[in-house]
């Protein structure tokens, strides 16, 4: 990871603005539940009213609400609400909003009231139709209001107000009235419930015993659920308002206990007995409750169609954003690894196959690539829907939130269980890749010689077992993380009946609401899928870790052959190659493959070397360019190790030519400028005749600019060898080094091309190797080489009287008269 960390940190804005976005997104995500769920609750179920003090009451209203407050939440009211009197200015005023006031006195709340201000009238509010509901409930079962119409009546009758009162059996409301009532209601006139038949006039509760009455008065107001559904919400608020003498009348501590239990025990029950009043008071004030209600929804509901495309809007720019960041690394990357590769020597590729590196350049790349574009998007995008969608939802339910709790801690053993099954397999899969591939190489790059000799189904068999590895194990992994889908999905179906089984339980005890219900169940979901996301993540994590690891293996892979620090320069090279006492072994060889070479190829001359195969020659040859460092003594060139040279000096100062022929995709003109781009078309043509190339070129109906295959497939063995000495000339360079480059050549064009090579190349320090004696047989210096080690120096002549292993090899061509 850190690889990832490393090539990010440029990102780093760009990351922390992905962030954000997601942050943002994650919000977004998150308030849409709870948005649904004030539709439900408040729009829907409260007629689009919301929790509260309300904005309007009318005077007798207000008398009522301060009767069930105790004096400090008296004085707040006084102070946060207004009168308006029916006949001033200010009702004209208020008219149209509240069509009461011109009709009755009202109270409006003040504007300007600070947020705490506010809160405290609220609160008071709460409490005070909390209270008259309890108070009712327990009236209704003690006959308090009962005892305190009789007072009132015999209080009228005292002061002369009214008819003396007739004599009514105990628990019975008289029947004569106080001055300014018109009839006292009892619990069941005044919440709209049915009350005694007019022929039952002289019974209580049509001939029911006393003692029955009370029970079927207590059960009227036996609990707010009662209430709910047997027309509170359409109570007649004219006799409710009837019950205010009676009030007054009652013992004070009656009401303070009813004020006192209404403080300690606030209850979701005791807001919706605010919301009913507030909406009763509405309805009283004249106000359209079914246009607050639409009004309510619309609002709400455009709040949540703004919230969805602020959240698309973070979700596009956030997908834009790591597509951008994830390609550019992966540029970075590809680079990164073709610098580094382009940098080794051929100790490195020994260490690394070719395959291997075109496997670590392309899919391990795409596979760090694909985790950036999807780490950016979920790595923190889960954790933040998943932390936040625990905090809402226990903020909507604590009581079922070890529903949650038991869901969460399935699903992390469901994914540690997953990943401990699969993560082996994960390492092996760009193992199995990397074989896959050199297979494939092998085959193509071999298809000649297998159908040469027939081998088809064996290269087919070979293929399949690879294919078959990568496949089964890719299988098994794809298989052990896709149950993890529908184990998700099946928790996730799981934790919905639990949440609506325990939820209904709730709502049916009036300690939950429907809303509520539905948002725990999205915020469940949502964290359900937050995990899912991280299982995915979890998914790709270790097999881009296992790919960062090998492209890290690469990138961090110390190179063997590398620049001084303050490395010499030669203001003009001259060409003079010396070797001292240079002795060669490979990485982890036991012996030498060269020892104790010197010798010294001096410019306007030809050093040869030849031998057996296996001698060392090509290896003798590889040391000039650095493509190897020797093991011990030196290698100078114009009387300064190479070493001590930097490698682009170096090698822009030989002109080499490979053993094998290699041309690249393009035209003959753009492979010979390979060695110097800026040459010229003459100096092309002139390249081409001395490598006796100009034959075939000139057949060619473009010419210079005849098309170059892949490897240079589309023309001969001979010709890609002419064109790669062609191009080595091209660059002008004062040492040339020809290693094996005329074995494809006929004996009259190689003839040629060396009598063409000596003229061009008078002036340059010229290095060959071969295998045949006629090719180097003119040359003024011939190194003999015999299992590494220099056994022969000197001229054709020289060699044939003192080197019995030259004149074995020359013989072995040569006829004797050639030979004499």
């Amino acid at each position: 990871m850190k690889l990832i960390a490393k090539y990010l940190k440029p990102f780093a804005l760009v990351v922390l603005l992905c962030l954000i976005l997601l942050f943002g997104q994650a919000m977004c995500d998150l308030s849409l539940p709870n948005l649904m769920s004030d539709i439900v609750n408040v729009g829907i179920q409260q007629s689009g009213i919301e929790e509260g003090a309300p904005e309007a009451v009318s005077q007798k209203g207000m008398t009522l609400l301060k009767l069930m407050m105790d004096e400090t939440d008296q004085k707040l009211m006084e102070d946060s609400y207004v009168s308006v009197d029916p006949q001033s200015s200010e009702a004209e005023r208020f008219s149209e909003a509240y069509p009461l006031a011109h009709e009755e006195g009202i109270c409006v709340l003040k504007t300007g009231l600070s947020e705490e201000e506010l809160e405290a009238v609220d609160a008071a509010y709460g409490k005070a139709s909390y209270a008259f509901l309890l108070y009712m409930q327990q009236a209704g079962k003690n006959g308090e209001l009962e005892e305190a119409a009789k007072k009132a009546a015999m209080m009228a009758q005292q002061q002369g107000q009214g008819p003396k009162l007739t004599e009514a059996p105990a628990g019975e409301i008289p029947q004569e009235l106080p001055s300014g009532m018109e009839s006292i209601p009892g619990e069941e006139q005044a919440f709209g419930t049915e009350s005694s038949s007019p022929d039952n006039e002289g019974s209580p509760a049509g001939g029911q015993e006393a003692g029955e009455q009370e029970e079927s008065s207590a059960g009227s107001m036996n609990g707010m659920s009662f209430d709910m559904e047997n027309g509170f919400d359409e109570m007649d608020m004219s006799k409710v308002y009837q019950l205010i003498p009676l009030l007054q009348l009652v013992p004070e501590e009656s009401l303070q206990a009813a004020r006192e239990n209404a403080a300690q025990n606030q209850s979701m029950m005791g807001g919706q007995v605010g919301v009913t009043f507030k909406k009763l008071f509405y309805q009283e004030l004249g106000m359209d409750v079914n246009q607050i209600q639409s009004d309510y929804i619309w609002k709400v509901g455009l709040k949540m169609l703004g919230v969805t495309l602020l959240g698309v809007l973070a979700t596009v720019l956030v997908g834009f954003f790591a597509a951008r960041v994830a390609s550019k690394i992966g540029k970075r990357l590809r680079h990164d690894l073709f610098s580094k590769v382009e940098s080794f020597s051929n100790a490195e590729f020994d260490k690394f196959s070719t395959a291997s590196l075109i496997t670590r350049t392309t899919n391990d790349v795409q596979q760090v690539q694909m985790l950036v574009t999807m780490g950016i998007r979920m790595v923190c995008y889960a954790p933040i829907m998943g932390i936040g969608g625990i905090i809402f939802a226990v903020g909507k339910s604590v009581s079922m939130s070890w529903i949650i709790a038991v869901a969460v801690v399935v699903m992390i053993g469901l994914i540690i269980v997953a990943l401990s099954v699969a993560m082996p397999k994960f390492k092996s899969l760009q193992k199995l890749i990397d074989r896959l591939n050199l297979v494939s190489r092998e085959n193509l790059s071999g298809m000649m010689v297998v159908r040469a000799f027939g081998n088809e189904e064996y290269e087919e068999k070979r293929f399949e077992a690879s294919n078959k590895n990568l496949a089964d194990t890719n299988r098994f992994v794809q298989r052990v993380m896709s149950a993890m889908m529908p184990s998700m999905m099946f928790i996730m179906n799981v934790v919905s009946v639990v949440i609506m089984w325990v939820g209904g339980h709730a709502i049916a005890e009036s300690t939950l609401q429907i809303g509520d219900m539905m948002a725990f169940i999205q915020y469940a979901m949502q964290i359900i899928s937050s995990f899912l996301m991280i299982a995915m993540m979890f998914v790709m994590v270790p097999r881009a870790s296992v790919s960062a690891v090998r492209i890290q293996e690469v990138l961090q892979t110390e190179l063997e052959i590398r620049d001084e620090p303050k490395p010499e320069v030669l203001k003009q090279v001259k060409g003079e190659v010396e070797f001292r006492d240079v002795s060669f072994r490979y990485g982890g060889a036991e012996s030498d493959v060269l020892e104790h070479i010197s010798f010294t190829a001096k410019p306007g001359e030809t050093t040869a070397f030849i031998g057996a195969t296996g001698s060392g020659k090509s290896t003798l040859i590889n040391l000039i360019p650095r493509f190897y460092d020797v093991t011990e003594g030196e290698i100078l060139l114009d009387g300064t190790d190479i070493r001590k040279l930097s490698q682009k000096q170096l090698r822009d100062s030989i002109g080499y030519v490979p053993q094998k022929g290699i041309l690249f995709s393009g035209t003959i003109a753009s492979n010979l400028r390979y060695g110097k781009e800026e040459a010229g078309e003459a100096e092309l043509q002139k390249a081409i005749e001395v490598a006796q190339a100009s034959d075939f070129v000139g057949e060619l109906e473009e010419g210079m600019e005849g098309p170059i295959a892949q490897g240079g497939t589309n023309v001969s063995g001979g010709q890609r060898q002419r064109l790669s000495i062609a191009r080595a000339l091209v660059r002008k360079a004062p040492v040339y080094i020809f290693d094996d480059s005329f074995s494809a050549l006929d004996f009259k064009t190689d003839a040629a091309l060396r009598r063409a090579l000596k003229r061009d190349t008078s002036e340059a320090t010229v290095l060959i190797v071969a295998q045949r004696v006629s090719t180097i047989m003119h040359a003024e210096q011939i190194i003999v080489l015999d299992g590494g080690k220099m056994v022969g120096k000197g001229t054709h002549k020289e060699l044939l009287e003192s080197c019995p292993e030259y004149r074995e090899i020359a013989e072995s061509q040569l006829q004797k008269e050639e030979l004499a």
